[in-house]
Parts: structure tokens; C-alpha cells; sequence
């Protein structure tokens, strides 16, 4: 019988360190039968979190060779398939360790809770009457509703990687998205005006969230619905709405981008003035050309008419 090893990164509270550990490989068990099996039978100090061993809690969330995913449901066969029977267990990123695999969830959870993301009923409903849906209503956010807080997407969210201080968690955003769309909640405006000054336009489109998700859900999306919902209830004076405004713009205009117009469109003079040395930097590397005023790209004609049928369809 052939040997795989997982290369566990440890932490006691002070010092982290990878252990390696060993052990005969099974076929058709999973990620997390690994790491049960080196607690119970070579070390017993090794720390994880697990509860529901069904992909339904997301307590056992772990990165693999650099990749979230839940321990539970992740054949250990298709990982060795991949990576080989040298498998590195991390605690997910963007998280703080607590100790070994185990994280701290309580400033995600207090971001989440801020965003308000619970059920506030309109008034035509009552204790009497319930908060009842049609299921064409519901199918729009069901999988959103799918969500099982595993913490995969915000592991792998290159914006939170960056800066944290300025970002939701993506499914924040998912579950503030899923009760915006809910056509029994009427605090969408609440919701929305809490988390435009939270990130809601400083997503990188990297689509990690997306990737690395369980479930299937693309908190990329979700993003985008939310910033297209802010616009239509008139928060347009931001950077981020301006932006795209600004980009619009362009592509009506000549079916392509003018950087110089758009910094302007979107920041204003002043604004522009800040990123000056950013300016500099990139006339230098040659990626910036002030004097450079293309025309319409082919098929200028086509983009105005597509443009025009999704304004028509939006109507």
C-alpha cells in the first residue's frame, strides 16, 4: 500500500512550523479522514475544526497546496491525482490563526452582522400571516441560500490579500446580495448604503471567490448586482460609480479606452493631480501615452447598437 504525507503548518500561540506526517494511503476517502487519522492515531496535540462531515456546517475549510477547500467533501484520490502524495495543510488565508488549522471567525462575523444580513420583513407581513414566497421569487436567490459560511472565497480573495481594512469578506457580500434580492425584505436601501463605503466598487474581478467555492455560488457576481442595484437608487456621486460611468463613456464614444479621459471622468482634476507620480511612473515604463487620441475601433456601429438594446431591454 503506497504512502501519502501531509506537511501540516502548526502554530502553538507563538511560533509556527511545518510538521510532517505519514501514513498509509486508502482509496475513497477524503481530506479530512487524513487529518482524523493523524490526531487519533500519530498525533493527538494536532488542532482542526470539523463538525458535520456532510458539506453543509464549512467548519473544516482548509487550504491544500495553496487552495481552499472543505476537508469533508474533498476526495483525497483527485488531490494526490493533482498534487502528488505530498499534500501541504494550511489554515485558510486572510484569517487570524488561532492555533494549527483553526482560525478566528468572530471579526468576520461582527463585518457580517454590520451588513445587516438577516430577514426584515415588509409590513404587509405578520406573526399571523408569515413572510411567505413564491418559488419562482425564491429561485432567484437560491443559491445564494446555499452559502454555508466555510470562508473558501474570502481565503482566496486577492482584494482582502492586499488590504482588509477596506473589503468585505466576498460572502458578505453574497448574503447581503441574497436579502436585497428577497422580495419579502424591504431594508435593500439600508443595506445597500451600509456596504457602498465597505468596498462595494475595490473588487479585483480576480473570480477566486468564485473558483474556490464549494457551492457553486459567485460572489463576483453578486458584487456586480449590488453596485448596479446602488447606481439605480441614485448613488452616483463615488468614485467607483464615476469610474463606470466613465468607462461607458469611452466605449460609446470611440469602442475603446482613453486612459486620460477616464482618470479625469473619474477622479476629476484634482483627483488626477494625486495619482500624478502613478502618471509618472507609467509614462516612464511606457504604458501611459498622453498624446495618444485613438479613433473608433471597427465595428464602432455593432457596440452602439448593443448598447442600445440592453438600455431598451433595462427599460
Amino acid at each position: 500500500m503506497s504512502q501519502i504525507t501531509y506537511k501540516v503548518s502548526r502554530f502553538d500561540g507563538e511560533k509556527s512550523y511545518t510538521q510532517e506526517y505519514s501514513f498509509d494511503h486508502q482509496p475513497g476517502k477524503t481530506i479530512l479522514w487524513g487529518l482524523i487519522k493523524i490526531k487519533e492515531e500519530l498525533d493527538p496535540t494536532l488542532t482542526f475544526t470539523a463538525a458535520c462531515r456532510s458539506a453543509v456546517c464549512g467548519a473544516c475549510s482548509v487550504r491544500v497546496n495553496g487552495q481552499a477547500m472543505l476537508a469533508c467533501e474533498t476526495p483525497l484520490d483527485d488531490v494526490i491525482r493533482r498534487f502528488g502524495a505530498v499534500l501541504t495543510v494550511e489554515p485558510l488565508g486572510n484569517f487570524t490563526v488561532i492555533r494549527d488549522l483553526v482560525i478566528d471567525w468572530a471579526p468576520k462575523a461582527e463585518r457580517l452582522a454590520d451588513s445587516r444580513v438577516w430577514l426584515i420583513p415588509k409590513d404587509e407581513f405578520s406573526a399571523e400571516t408569515g413572510c411567505r414566497q413564491k418559488a419562482a421569487d425564491f429561485k432567484k436567490i437560491d443559491v445564494q441560500a446555499g452559502c454555508i459560511l466555510c470562508g473558501s472565497c474570502a481565503s482566496e480573495c486577492n482584494k482582502l490579500s492586499a488590504n482588509n481594512k477596506d473589503f468585505l469578506e466576498p460572502f458578505t457580500y453574497a448574503k447581503v446580495w441574497k436579502f436585497v434580492a428577497d422580495t419579502r425584505d424591504k431594508a435593500d436601501g439600508e443595506r445597500i448604503k451600509a456596504i457602498l463605503d465597505k468596498g462595494l466598487w475595490k473588487c479585483l474581478h480576480c473570480v477566486e471567490c468564485t473558483t474556490q467555492c464549494p457551492k457553486g455560488l459567485s460572489p463576483g457576481d453578486d458584487i456586480a448586482r449590488l453596485r448596479q442595484t446602488s447606481i439605480k437608487m441614485g448613488y452616483r456621486d463615488n468614485h467607483g460609480a464615476r469610474h463606470a460611468f466613465a468607462f461607458l463613456k469611452d466605449i460609446e464614444d470611440t469602442g475603446r479606452l482613453n486612459e486620460m479621459k477616464l482618470s479625469l471622468r473619474s477622479d476629476g482634476i484634482i483627483g488626477s493631480m494625486r495619482k500624478f507620480p502613478l502618471a509618472l511612473r507609467l509614462l516612464r515604463r511606457g504604458k501611459l501615452n498622453p498624446f495618444h487620441f485613438p479613433g473608433k475601433v471597427k465595428g464602432h456601429d455593432q457596440i452602439k447598437t448593443i448598447l442600445k438594446a440592453v438600455r431598451e431591454s433595462e427599460k
